[in-house]
């Protein structure tokens, strides 16, 4: 019987494939042979498909900050040299449907083995480049908004790094989902500009002033109720000395590269919440609260409710360009490696 779940369909033929079946060709991955030094594409050997695997065609995967960690060693999680990165959710195609996966390595390569239940099925009216900007960015973004702050109609949403992947879902969720209004904060007019296309009522260039001050002149002294930061460092101080009474900020990175102490005090004067929200976290600890944020995206985008935006896309070859691409800030909206 086929497994269904939330609009998830994942036909019969998926959940019967055998263990070695498929493959036998060497194909393209890109390699960390070494931390912290350049990536390698190289041929290598397909491996085995175990018990409840399948083998998918990889035509799109995200590239994020994570991946660059990962092959820094400064990631949570350190797999053994070489590796393939690829942290994030991709786009995949499977005898002939157009799916979309959870693979939290191996992404950027030709092809990837991937537990089953990790694959939801995109709708027709979802094209593939709007799938594969959908899984990280917008998984992270609806958990950190719903499940975490639980942003209610008319709030004000402040979300930093608004020209990110993430960001730009944020503000997607906040303004056409949640039917809050959104303060974006980025660091370049170019990103600001974006942001306000996107859909943010206002914007913020960080690097012009105090952020707190800017955000006084908008808002008030009252503040903003819920705060998506990814960026840490003095614009998470910032952000959090911005939320209003019972305000919640929610911590989701640290691009700036410096992680802050938080001001407990803040917390008790003020009656505010600090939490975090890693998404992947979702995948061992509460699968079907991930599987249902995942197909929630792909039922706003199926309905035109949420309209994901694709930055640049890479080839596989420019797997080293995308990743300074990102390090240096240049990109806005979602990131893509193609492999084909």
């Amino acid at each position: 019987m086929a497994a269904v779940l939330r609009g998830r369909f994942l036909p019969r033929v998926w959940l019967c494939r055998k263990a070695g079946q498929g493959g036998g060709r060497d194909y393209r991955a890109a390699l960390c042979t070494e931390l912290k030094q350049p990536l390698t594409v190289e041929e290598v050997a397909p491996s085995p498909v175990g018990p409840r695997e399948v083998r998918v065609d990889v035509h799109f995967c995200g590239v994020n900050f994570a991946d660059i960690l990962v092959c820094r060693g400064q990631y949570q999680e350190r797999p053994h040299l070489p590796f393939t990165p690829g942290e994030s959710l991709m786009l995949f195609s499977l005898q002939g449907d157009q799916v979309v996966g959870v693979s939290f390595f191996n992404g950027m390569a030709e092809e990837c083995i991937i537990d089953q239940k990790m694959l939801w099925q995109i709708p027709e009216k979802v094209s593939l480049r709007e799938a594969a900007a959908l899984p990280i960015s917008y998984t992270t973004a609806i958990l950190a908004l719903e499940h975490r702050a639980r942003t209610q109609p008319g709030e004000t949403v402040l979300v930093t790094a608004a020209a990110g992947a993430t960001g730009l879902a944020v503000i997607d969720v906040a303004t056409n989902i949640l039917q809050a209004k959104v303060i974006a904060v980025a660091g370049s007019d170019e990103k600001c500009k974006l942001a306000m296309q996107r859909g943010a009522q206002f914007c913020v260039n960080y690097n012009q002033g105090s952020l707190k001050e800017a955000v006084r002149k908008l808002v008030g002294s009252g503040g903003v109720n819920v705060a998506i930061d990814m960026v840490g460092g003095d614009v998470f101080l910032e952000a959090l000395r911005s939320l209003a009474w019972e305000g919640r900020i929610v911590v989701v990175g640290f691009t700036g590269g410096n992680i802050a102490s938080v001001p407990a005090n803040l917390l008790l004067l003020k009656n505010i919440s600090a939490m975090g929200i890693a998404s992947g976290q979702y995948r061992d600890k509460n699968f079907p609260v991930l599987s249902k944020t995942l197909s929630s995206a792909l039922q706003y985008c199926q309905q035109g409710c949420i309209q994901p935006h694709v930055g640049t896309l890479f080839k596989l070859e420019e797997v080293n360009d995308a990743f300074l691409h990102v390090m240096q800030r240049k990109s806005m909206g979602k990131v893509l490696l193609s492999p084909k």
